[in-house]
């Protein structure tokens, strides 16, 4: 089976060494802990690029619904000049611009820009998770490409994991078989691999293991909240960023025992006995069965292996790693109407959604959000929308780390609005990607400030590599002025540096700490809405 796997790895890489090697490259060798790999080193740019290193043993058959293993050695060289294939998945949220070679179980890969000459070592790493909700997106994203990034010095990682059943599937019988007695959180297992791979690896790329900085965005930055809190990764990082979202409330975990019942549930509903059943179905049965339930993907799990305990128990303990942290989220994560539900952004409307919503509570929260006018219930519903889906969620990793470490905390606004799809026929996703908006559809309603997902290519230097938004100059100065603060949080985990505005670190006995509103003209600003984040942290519970 080791044999028949690497040999389809190599011929697959033979395949493509036409398209990947381009006109300005050539073919280079780096040996790992596992083989030779070979990637190209492109002369326009400098940077070598490897795509599609296995990380893992492919999670298929009887390793479907296990913890990632280790990779096994090969001999001779794999060609990795091409982008693995992507996890099963459904195109939720219109074309991700995947770069990937199809779809598959076998999807444990990651890919590397390294700027490294045959003298450099010690080379700032950042390794970036993907987000999608933990039931879609891809690691070959073009918005997350490391190119740019790795002409600045800095080696690039971003890692493919598991998703929604095959990722975060919990049972009982997963759990008994299993040598830490729990199952689930596979993705995030996953992702603590490939971290491990990173950490064993990067120092023939030219990086250095103790200058690891993870990073992701949604459910990448979600992961990155667990893996700075899980014991099996929180020793291999050196600093962490997250954009919108941490595992406190959105994508939050449950009981093992809560966890493994819906996945009792589910296969008992499609008449499959037990996961020796299970594990004989194809991709496709699982993928179709998966589809017709209606489900969000599947919780993660308090394991007590990856996740012994809650983001709060965790940081609270200060059992954390302690490292500096770089945060924030957008003005517009969801839109207004996801709070409205249809109705007209009228005061009357307004309340009688607060009132729904939060039934004892609905006094303090109208004084929290104005709605006198109808352009304050716009802006209000779109804030209060936000605040509940990610942006408080974000807010209680700040406030957890700020004071749990004496590590330096920097947190931001996104605030750039996007220019207009270049197609006007298409529409924006909701969480990256576009899709065609339907002849007969109403227009989407105006952004009223950066829609989730929004700030990926500005923060990783990658606006022409997205062709569907008509780029401006106020974007690419936006994009300059992330791109510079991220990649020098990487290099010293400190964002500030030349020709940039002073971004002050935040202090735990600060009552308004700064805030870095990042648009074309950016600057620090004293947090005006946490009021907001305080009492939705008594709301849920998680002021203790």
């Amino acid at each position: 089976m080791k044999k028949m796997f690497i040999t389809s790895l190599l011929v697959f890489g033979l395949a493509s060494i036409a398209w990947a090697q381009g006109r300005d490259g050539f073919p280079v060798q780096i040996a790992t802990k596992n083989g030779v790999v070979e990637g190209n080193l492109d002369t326009r740019t400098g940077v070598q690029k490897y795509f599609g290193i296995p990380f893992a043993k492919p999670p298929i058959g009887e390793l479907r619904w296990k913890a990632p293993q280790p990779m096994d050695n090969w001999t001779g060289v794999l060609k990795t000049k091409d982008f693995g294939p992507r996890p099963v998945q459904k195109l939720i949220w219109g074309d991700m611009n995947s770069r990937s070679n199809g779809v598959n179980e076998d999807c444990l890969y990651l890919n590397v820009w390294t700027p490294a000459s045959r003298n450099t070592k010690d080379l700032p790493v950042l390794v970036y998770f993907f987000g999608g909700g933990f039931v879609a997106g891809d690691a070959s994203e073009p918005r997350y490409d490391g190119e740019n990034m790795a002409k600045k010095g800095v080696v690039v990682v971003t890692v493919n994991y598991r998703l929604n059943i095959f990722g975060f599937l919990a049972h009982p019988e997963l759990s008994a078989e299993s040598t830490y007695k729990a199952s689930g959180n596979y993705g995030l297992l996953d992702q603590s691999l490939g971290l491990k791979w990173v950490y064993d690896n990067i120092a023939a790329f030219g990086g250095d293991p103790k200058k690891i900085t993870i990073a992701g965005e949604s459910a990448g930055s979600i992961s990155v909240s667990y893996q700075m809190a899980s014991p099996l990764s929180r020793n291999m990082i050196a600093g962490a960023i997250g954009e919108s979202g941490s595992g406190v409330s959105a994508l939050a975990p449950v009981p093992l025992a809560e966890a493994e019942k819906i996945g009792e549930e589910f296969f008992k509903k499609f008449g499959v006995k037990n996961i020796a059943e299970a594990r004989k179905l194809s991709t496709r049965e699982i993928y179709e069965m998966y589809n017709e339930s209606g489900r969000f993907g599947f919780p993660v799990v308090l394991d007590g292996y990856l996740l012994p305990k809650s983001l709060v128990e965790i940081f609270n303990a200060r059992e954390q790693a302690q490292v500096p942290l770089l945060l924030g989220w957008n003005t517009q994560e969801n839109p207004g109407a996801a709070f409205m539900q249809g109705l007209p952004n009228t005061k009357e409307n307004f309340i009688a959604k607060v009132k729904q919503a939060y039934p004892k509570d609905f006094e303090e929260v109208l004084k929290l959000y104005p709605h006198d006018t109808e352009e304050q219930v716009a802006y209000s519903a779109m804030a209060l929308a936000g605040d509940r889906f990610i942006s408080y969620s974000t807010w209680k990793w700040f406030d957890l780390h700020l004071r749990n470490s004496s590590q330096p905390v920097y947190r931001y606004l996104y605030a750039k609005i996007r220019p207009p799809l270049v197609d006007e026929s298409m529409e924006a996703g909701l969480a990256g990607g576009t899709s065609k908006r339907p002849s007969n559809a109403p227009p989407r309603p105006k952004d009223l400030g950066a829609p989730h997902a929004a700030e990926i290519e500005y923060a990783m230097g990658n606006l022409e590599r997205i062709k569907e938004f008509a780029w401006t100059a106020d974007d690419y100065k936006t994009s300059d002025t992330m791109f510079e603060y991220f990649t020098n949080f990487v290099k010293t985990g400190n964002p500030n540096g030349p020709n940039l505005p002073e971004w002050p670190k935040a202090t735990a006995s600060d009552p308004k700490p700064p805030v870095m509103l990042i648009d074309t003209e950016s600057k620090s600003i004293k947090a005006l809405d946490d009021a907001r984040y305080k009492f939705h942290d008594r709301f849920f519970g998680n002021d203790k």
